[in-house]
């Protein structure tokens, strides 16, 4: 139990949160219609990318 607890903590940080935002609102606008896939996913991969590389650079790891 106590392992589980851990990881879900670990889990909550803004990196996964971000991730998760993004990919819950890419998923509904995509089946709503309201945007071309393809479109958001640029945008989306351009977000990710760009987070993940300021968080890389900060850390060095």
């Amino acid at each position: 139990m106590n392992k589980l607890i851990e990881r879900l903590i670990k889990l909550i940080d803004v990196k996964s949160i971000m991730t998760l935002t993004l990919t819950v609102a890419f998923i509904v606008l995509v089946i709503e219609g309201m945007i071309d896939g393809d479109k958001f996913m640029s945008i989306y991969t351009m977000i990710v990318g760009f987070y993940f590389g300021v968080q890389f650079t900060k850390t060095g790891s």
